[in-house]
């Protein structure tokens, strides 16, 4: 096999963003785009732009700014789907791809499609050579691959190849396969298709996590044939989630004597920032012990691993922390730093702000300073992602006053601010109070009666940003309002009880603003 690049086709922003609870808005998905092509992933896969306006929009977006990787768009075999596909991806170039997909199992074909195998075919052919007038990178994958009948597998295969397709991904979409067997699928698919040999075409694998074998499923798909994999950032997706990207790279790297000559282009050293990036703006939070970006992932607390590492670091380490981005933050800020030092810490920390981003940045870095001593490239990190989650505010929070106690009851008085519904409207200041089961709870249910707005809390989450007593503490929440949909609000402060406030207004105004309300598409390869 001549061949031994193994590209990395990275979903997160399209599959990892159908996770409940982690939409994006443009803002956010734009900065997980702009990390993506800092780690040198080969192809981001930008979303599915045929299902709302805010999601060919950030495609189309995408495609415009982001230089480097790949950028796809997915789309059904339907005209409607790969014409929205084909647009969006445009401004990209030569370097647009549009990805299509068609259901090939049995079970697929008799339950939801209610079509035979000839059918299945000529939609797919269709599908690929519509998809080719707009892009000569088409992509195309057989749902549920891993349960789809062999031979007829090898049909689909040869059928679209000769419609155009240069990429054939198979999809584990429910999480099916063991690694055995998907190896041997692939070597199959790979010994009776001649273009996979030849380099016409080259096999591409995209496992999902339902058995949590998405990743050893994936490297044995590599090593029997397959060129491309298909994963997502700290392996976030639907149900389960996807293979991890940053523990199929390390794998392929650290094992390299399994995985021989096998090569990968990703930067290492960004996979840790890249991690924290995408769980701040998905709001998903990473498990202390995940491999590789986990917290304790390079954490050793018995006596006996302590006086390993300490006498030689691989005795217990079988990766170097640095060689991923763990490593000692620069020397922290303080109040007495100015506009032009922060502006350059964020340039450093990859992100690229306009004149008004640092301005209302550095106003929130002056608060945070004259609250305590040192700010962090953790803190700094938070604001500016507190700066790019925004969204518009019909609701802003002016104060929010407690009174606690173990023999008192918890009250919360809150005065929000409505925006007017047009620039000549003034802005209306309201103030209620309510009681609860604690501080936080008393603040959410007067926000409650404020907005009108009726929230179940489904998860909350908080967490110190940096070191220190003075820590600046970041809360996530998922809320339903209703309709079945979690929204993700967020929320910074030195007052955990503000920043709880504040993330949960996040959560109403998210839910008022038309984009977060459009439904998402749960089809997927």
């Amino acid at each position: 096999m001549k061949n031994n690049r193994i590209l990395i086709f990275d979903t997160t922003l399209r599959d990892g963003e159908q996770c409940p609870g982690a939409s994006m808005n443009l803002r956010e998905k734009l900065e997980v785009a702009r990390q993506l092509a800092r780690l040198k992933v080969d192809v981001i896969e930008a979303g599915f732009p045929v299902i709302s306006d805010g999601d060919f929009t950030a495609v189309q977006t995408i495609a415009k700014e982001i230089k480097g990787p790949i950028i796809a768009g997915l789309a059904r075999c339907v005209p409607k789907d790969i014409d929205a596909a084909g647009e969006a991806v445009k401004p990209a170039g030569k370097k647009g791809r549009i990805h299509v997909f068609l259901a090939t199992s049995k079970i697929h074909r008799e339950f939801k499609l209610g079509k035979a195998q000839d059918e299945i075919v000529r939609l797919a052919v269709r599908g690929v050579e519509q998809a080719k007038k707009y892009v000569d990178d088409v992509e195309f994958s057989p749902e549920d691959g891993s349960r789809t009948e062999p031979e007829f597998l090898v049909r689909v295969c040869k059928e679209v190849i000769a419609a155009g397709a240069t990429t054939i991904n198979i999809p584990d979409t429910v999480g099916w396969a063991v690694p055995g067997e998907f190896g041997e699928l692939i070597s199959h698919l790979y010994s009776e298709v001649p273009e996979f040999q030849s380099g016409k075409a080259i096999i591409s694998v995209h496992c999902h996590n339902d058995l949590g074998l998405a990743v050893a499923n994936s490297l044995a798909a590599v090593q029997a044939g397959a060129r491309q994999v298909e994963c997502t950032v700290n392996g976030i997706g639907e149900r389960a989630g996807n293979a991890s990207l940053e523990e199929v790279v390390m794998a392929m790297k650290t094992r390299a004597d399994v995985y021989k000559g096998f090569k990968c282009g990703v930067n290492t050293k960004e996979i840790v920032k890249s991690s924290r990036l995408v769980s701040r703006m998905s709001g998903l939070t990473v498990q202390r012990s995940k491999a590789i970006v986990g917290e304790n992932a390079f954490a050793h607390s018995s006596g006996i691993h302590q006086d390993g590492i300490l006498k030689k670091r691989e005795t217990y380490e079988i990766v170097d922390p640095e060689d991923v981005g763990w490593g000692q933050t620069e020397l922290p800020l303080t109040k007495h730093s100015g506009r032009a030092a922060v502006n350059a810490r964020l340039k450093h920390l990859g992100f690229k702000m306009t004149d008004t981003d640092v301005q209302a940045i550095f106003a929130r870095f002056k608060e945070i300073g004259d609250k305590k001593k040192f700010v962090y490239d953790d803190d700094l990190l938070t604001l500016v992602e507190g700066h790019i989650t925004e969204v518009p505010e019909t609701w802003s929070l002016e104060y929010v006053q407690v009174t606690t106690g173990n023999q008192a009851i918890p009250t919360a008085t809150v005065r929000l601010v409505k925006a007017g519904k047009k620039k000549s409207e003034k802005a209306e200041t309201m103030e209620d109070a309510g009681i609860g089961d604690g501080p936080v709870d008393a603040a959410l249910k007067a926000i409650d009666r404020l907005t009108t707005t009726h929230g179940v809390l489904k998860d909350y989450n908080i967490r110190a940003v940096s070191q220190g007593k003075d820590a600046l503490g970041e809360v996530t929440v998922k809320v339903d309002f209703g309709d079945g949909d979690l929204v993700t609000g967020k929320g910074a402060g030195t007052d955990v009880i503000v920043a709880s406030a504040k993330a949960y207004l996040n959560a109403v105004n998210r839910f008022m603003s038309s984009e977060s309300r459009k439904g998402k598409a749960k089809m997927q390869p």
